[in-house]
């Protein structure tokens, strides 16, 4: 994420509004929505899933292994996921929305990221 300069007289709330609306957009910040998507029998539940930008995925692991949830494309990674564990991402504006586990790249999913 690039890293933005917020003036002294922009604060609080108003500054992080500043500061993402030209990452996400105005609204999305407002609309975002969490999805959870389950590690299961080494696959990705459900592998692929309509979001938007600026929308939170969740991802947790019900395997014994350890799992990522990494985009093809290096735009993000969570960290390893143990056992009962959660890892969350921020849906970026931009990519493609393939992911595979770092581990296991034969686990593929994919974010399918709607247009504004």
């Amino acid at each position: 994420m690039t890293r933005m300069i917020v003036p002294r007289s922009v604060c609080g709330a108003a500054a992080l509004a500043v500061a993402l609306a030209p990452a996400f957009g105005a609204s999305a910040a407002a609309n975002a929505k969490t999805i959870e998507v389950a590690i299961e029998h080494f696959a990705f539940d459900p592998a692929s899933i309509e979001v938007d930008a600026g929308d939170t995925v969740v991802f947790t692991n019900r395997d014994i292994a350890p799992h990522t949830a990494t985009a093809t494309d290096g735009s993000w990674t969570t960290k390893d996921i143990a056992n009962g564990k959660s890892e969350a991402v921020i849906v970026p504006a931009k990519g493609d929305g393939a992911y595979i586990c770092k581990y296991h790249p034969v686990m593929k999913g994919r974010l399918i990221i709607k247009a504004p």
